[in-house]
């Protein structure tokens, strides 16, 4: 699976980082929640379509501190 869209909340620190991804092979799509950075924990959700994943990529980016587009 291809990287679609990056984000990232923007704490440096290992314990304070949160990247949320959303991935695709062209015909399945997941979104995945990490805490921790590279070496951290992660969750990945299988989503239906694009716009579930969108939804779901934005859910958990909800609320909480600036988040920042990464080049993917």
């Amino acid at each position: 699976m291809r990287i679609e869209r990056h984000w990232w909340n923007g704490d440096r620190t290992v314990r304070g980082r949160r990247d949320v991804f959303i991935r695709t092979d062209g015909e399945s799509w997941e979104v995945e929640a990490r805490a921790g950075g590279g070496t951290g924990r992660s969750k990945i959700y299988p989503c239906p379509g694009r716009k579930s994943a969108e939804i779901l990529a934005g859910a958990w980016m909800d609320g909480q501190s600036p988040w920042q587009v990464m080049a993917p």
